[in-house]
């Protein structure tokens, strides 16, 4: 059985093994059966590289479908690759970009929006995750100043990195305010299944008809092995967007395996199947541990990430039994939940926790 960090068991007390899934990132998970049999199918003896397959044709008229609206797409090999492609078709370097000081493109994505788009990251405070429209308004004074950078986009995460949800009339708002700033819209979407799922909107009503200009679709996160998908509803955008894929070294050779991997998702709704299954198993550890005493849910899941709130020593003892990340502040925790996580899991995470919990006591 594979053990947490420092072995299965705290002095006094003697641990079950941790669950074989990892509660620290969705990213743990491994790959889900139809995206690996999608692959090994896409294994074929010869297909024309860089996109010239049929596998990203089928990718793209299945995008259209899911919008309704002729999206272009280009596939990328990951979250932080396809945000810079996204964003880098949007900007130009004297330009900037809103978000949260909580944003995935300024907390942990090693300054690589920086870097490779040239444009400043104009980080907004938040208590949720969340973008105050506010911000928008306060930024846009900034527009026609030479001695300022000129913000040109906003950026939101579906779902934030505090695991809350934007409701598709908050994103619409924002875009309103965007629009009418003269600004674009781009949605971070590594975890927009999730989002669907926690909502029961579909993109149509989320992404397309809020406003939102460019996005990326998620797919890692949610059972693939990996590859990320931008979405240009602003086709537009997409002719440069094809110059930048290639630049910024993210347009695979052998495409085929990343739209065959999005398509296995796409089939009879698997990405918003994972990703509520992933929500609701949240839900079923939030709900077992905040009977725990010494351990303070914050919040309601939204969709499948738990913050906890405890001792510091015992997250200590809990990350060395069964790693998981601990957040900025002190006595404040995620534990994430995925396609993979089964109940046993979450009782045996659980089981854990209530042990070096009732030790503190």
């Amino acid at each position: 059985m594979r053990r947490g960090r420092g072995g299965p068991s705290e002095p006094g007390i003697e641990l079950p093994d941790p669950p074989e899934v990892s509660f620290a990132s969705d990213n743990a998970a491994g790959v889900a059966p139809q995206v690996m049999a999608a692959l090994a199918s896409a294994n074929t003896p010869a297909a024309l590289a860089y996109g010239d397959d049929s596998w990203t044709r089928d990718l793209i008229a299945a995008f259209r479908r899911l919008f309704d609206a002729d999206v272009e797409v280009l596939a990328c090999w990951g979250g932080t690759g396809a945000n810079v492609v996204g964003l880098a078709s949007m900007l130009e370097p004297w330009q900037a970009v809103i978000c949260t000081d909580q944003a995935h493109i300024v907390t942990d994505e090693g300054g690589s929006p920086t870097r490779f788009i040239g444009s400043m990251l104009l980080a907004e405070p938040t208590a949720d995750g969340k973008l105050d429209p506010a911000a928008i308004t306060r930024r846009s004074k900034w527009i026609g100043s030479v001695h300022h950078p000129q913000p040109a986009v906003v950026s939101i995460s579906q779902t934030t990195e505090f695991g809350t949800v934007y409701t598709s009339d908050e994103i619409g708002v924002l875009a309103d305010a965007a629009h009418a700033a003269g600004m674009l819209v781009h949605l971070d979407g590594a975890r927009i299944a999730n989002a669907v799922a926690a909502t029961g909107d579909d993109l149509i009503t989320m992404v397309r008809n809020t406003g939102v200009d460019v996005m990326t679709f998620g797919a890692t996160k949610n059972g693939a092995m990996y590859g990320e998908v931008v979405v240009y509803l602003r086709a537009d955008l997409a002719a440069a967007g094809r110059f930048h894929h290639k630049q910024a070294a993210q347009l695979p050779s052998k495409m085929r395996f990343v739209p065959a991997q999005m398509l296995a998702l796409l089939e009879d709704d698997l990405w918003v199947a994972n990703a509520a299954h992933a929500n609701a198993m949240a839900r079923l550890l939030a709900d077992a541990v905040d009977r725990i005493e010494g351990i303070t849910v914050v919040g309601t899941p939204e969709a499948n990430a738990v913050f906890v709130t405890a001792p510091d020593d015992l997250l200590d003892q809990l990350a060395r039994w069964s790693f998981f990340w601990r957040m900025g502040d002190a006595g404040l925790a995620r534990w994430m939940t995925s396609f993979a996580t089964t109940p046993d899991d979450v009782a045996a995470f659980v089981e854990g926790v209530r042990l070096l919990a009732g030790r503190q006591l």
